[in-house]
């Protein structure tokens, strides 16, 4: 009983891994379709967001399974919790990556971003894309270590957010009320990618260490705007 319990645990520690792998193609994607202009990629990242979907509701479906069924305690009880809700942080991911596919679809074949907030999407885009790559080796390996890094990068793209929200907001700004939309959304859609690595790599933390998550930290907060 106890190694069918197991097997099932590795099996969801695995879904959460694919989960994290396919996020991170469909951010890495969708910058690029955001970037480029590149309509099909866009397509491909708002049609393969299904299969996230797919892969949260098979943990979900697992987890509650093993927790009718054996009751379990300790480490054990730790793991499915915090598998709930890596599951959903994970699967909020995929919808803002296909958020950012979905703005770039719109504006094809005109460029989504004005040039001077380019540099900044650009760089906010390599940071969110390395966050995730990071937070699933912490996943892997429970490398606490890393999980500081993630934090660190976090912080960057915050930063980076507020820079383009204050050129957006100078009285000569320039931008069409599109723009201003648009930069603003996609801002944020980062902005919260970004939080939600934070999020998981504590979930690691709570399951090596046994703390709570801190609950009054806007890291830990699955809203998704």
């Amino acid at each position: 009983m106890r190694e069918a319990f197991h097997s099932d645990l590795q099996v969801i520690d695995e879904d959460l891994l694919e989960m994290i792998r396919l996020v991170e193609v469909a951010l890495r994607d969708a910058s690029t379709a955001l970037l480029d202009g590149d309509l099909g990629l866009a397509e491909r990242v708002i049609a393969g967001d299904v299969h996230i979907d797919d892969l949260q509701v098979d943990v979900d479906e697992l987890v509650v399974d093993l927790l009718a069924r054996q009751s379990p305690v300790a480490t054990d009880l730790r793991q499915l919790v915090a598998a709930l809700r890596m599951s959903s942080t994970l699967e909020r991911m995929g919808d803002l990556s296909e958020h950012i596919a979905l703005v770039a679809r719109r504006r094809h074949p005109d460029a989504a971003l004005p040039d001077a907030d380019r540099a900044d999407f650009e760089k906010m885009a390599q940071l969110a894309v390395a966050a995730i790559h990071d937070t699933q080796k912490v996943i892997q390996e429970r490398d606490l270590a890393l999980a500081a890094v993630v934090e660190e990068r976090d912080s960057e793209i915050d930063a980076l957010m507020h820079k383009i929200y204050a050129r957006v907001a100078k009285d000569d700004h320039g931008y069409t009320t599109a723009q201003i939309i648009d930069v603003t959304l996609l801002g944020r859609f980062y902005e919260r990618i970004g939080d939600h690595a934070v999020s998981l790599v504590r979930r690691i933390g709570f399951l090596v260490t046994g703390s709570t998550v801190d609950p009054r930290s806007a890291a830990t907060d699955d809203q998704v705007f």
